[in-house]
């Protein structure tokens, strides 16, 4: 009797020991296979996770690790996920974040030359000349310039949407502006500060509590499809017809020590991934800008009169004075208003 319960305790001890082995082989096996990536990056982006960009940024992560074969692990971070959205520069300049793609008015005061790579009031609207100044004209290596200045590596930039203003009350002239907080930063806060209005700089995720609870009285999108997907028509409906910007240029940066650490053809695949991501942005730009104005028309969205041929000039004058303000801001800024200047 005794000697068979011994026999089923040495059992059920091999049995356990068994169970546990495996286990640890088991975890073992997971944890080998989460670490064989040869570099894991943290990719900070501004869009909450669900918008439409924010899975753009996660194709973009995708594509690198499939691009590379896994030897680079990208995780993606979103909006409010570690990083506030005027931490997002300094986070990667300091290796806290590898990657990122920042919305440089939120970084006036450290870097000012993004200011005017993103595009000031009055810039081209044009693809192809925006293609060309970075690519042909010089902006893209005076850019490469100053981002490594600030210990970072600029990849392949991408074009976005024009820049609208959503307000809560009606436009029908320039004068309406007066007296209205509007969440603008950067050059398009003081771009709307000339036409009397005060700009305030606030995160994408605080938009619609702000419009809803009265602290800003509107606000400008990085693109209109901000706006829809922000669900902004529902406490502000109506969108002013002139585009502050006509097209907007963002680029996406990697630490350099991080990039540093990279073979070369692991920096060529990054560059080709961030290429891929660029017309990415674009086409599907594109074709969700229809969408949204339809999605947001459809939630009661207006759009402002017509301008007149005044207030036309006036919005134009207003974006040209600010050319020669950001040309004085850094010598790198200087560069590329020159540029710019020499092109037209």
């Amino acid at each position: 009797m005794f000697k068979t319960l011994n026999k089923l305790k040495q059992r059920s001890l091999m049995k356990n020991i068994a169970v546990g082995a495996l286990a640890i082989s088991s975890t073992f096996f997971t944890v080998s296979h989460a670490y064989a990536a040869e570099h894991n990056w943290r990719f900070v982006n501004l869009y909450p996770r669900g918008t439409a960009y924010g899975e753009v940024y996660k194709g973009f992560a995708d594509n690198i690790e499939a691009m590379s074969n896994g030897r680079i692990s990208v995780q993606v971070m979103y909006a409010g996920e570690g990083v506030g959205q005027t931490g997002v520069l300094g986070s990667v300049k300091s290796g806290l974040m590898t990657m990122g793609a920042p919305f440089q008015p939120m970084h006036a005061g450290e870097f000012p030359a993004g200011v005017v790579e993103v595009g000031l009031p009055g810039m081209t609207d044009d693809v192809g000349e925006l293609s060309a100044l970075f690519h042909e004209r010089g902006w893209g290596d005076v850019l490469k310039e100053a981002y490594d200045k600030q210990n970072l590596v600029w990849l392949e930039p991408y074009i976005q949407l024009p820049v609208y203003v959503l307000t809560k009350a009606p436009i029908n002239s320039l004068e309406d502006f007066k007296g209205m907080k509007i969440r603008a930063p950067g050059a398009y806060g003081k771009f709307l500060r000339q036409l009397g209005a005060s700009p305030a700089s606030l995160s994408y995720s605080e938009i619609y509590t702000s419009l809803a609870t009265g602290v800003i009285d509107g606000s400008i999108g990085s693109n209109i499809i901000d706006h829809r997907d922000g669900n902004h028509v529902e406490v502000a409906k109506y969108m002013y017809r002139l585009p502050i910007a006509g097209a907007q240029t963002l680029p996406i940066v990697v630490n350099k020590n991080a990039w540093n650490k990279l073979s070369d053809d692991l920096k060529a695949i990054v560059r080709a991934a961030s290429a891929v991501h660029a017309r990415e942005q674009m086409t599907k730009s594109r074709l969700w800008e229809s969408q949204a104005i339809a999605d947001m028309e459809a939630k009661g969205m207006l759009w402002s009169p017509e301008p007149s041929e005044q207030d036309v000039a006036t919005w134009k004058n207003a974006a040209s004075t600010l050319w020669a303000e950001y040309a004085e801001s850094d010598p790198y800024s200087q560069r590329l208003v020159k540029i710019v200047q020499n092109s037209q």
